[in-house]
């Protein structure tokens, strides 16, 4: 009876184990929409650059393509016209990074910071 060695989980040991995977799940599901977004982003410049590639175009050309892409793909975290337009050479780069936060427990928030920069080949002059 003294000498057998006691083998498994304990149910606190089992609770805690359960209460851990809970969180990081429910963490998950919170990041999701802000990630699934932030491909609507990256969607939205990649598919903007690609729709310019080749061609002249202006750096308004550029913002009215956004902006419909915006409306197609109804990003809501971040605005059109906080994507900044470069000019570097004959191409242009469209860059954007912001912060967004989704509310997880109480007063805790997840934060996650995102960037982008899709490269424009073959600009006019303005």
């Amino acid at each position: 009876m003294f000498g057998r060695e006691q083998r498994g989980a304990t149910l606190l040991g089992t609770l805690i184990i359960v209460a851990v995977i809970g969180f990081g799940l429910y963490a998950c599901i919170r990041l999701f929409p802000l990630y699934m977004e932030f491909m609507a982003v990256s969607r939205a410049l990649d598919q903007t650059a690609k729709e310019a590639k080749g061609e002249a175009t202006s750096v308004q050309d550029l913002k009215n393509g956004l902006d419909r892409r915006w409306t197609i793909e109804d990003i809501k975290s971040i605005d059109s016209k906080d994507v900044e337009i470069k000019r570097s050479g004959k191409s242009f780069q469209l860059h954007t990074a912001y912060r967004a936060e989704a509310p997880f427990v109480a007063n805790i928030s997840l934060v996650v910071d995102f960037e982008k920069t899709a490269a424009v080949a073959g600009a006019a002059d303005e």
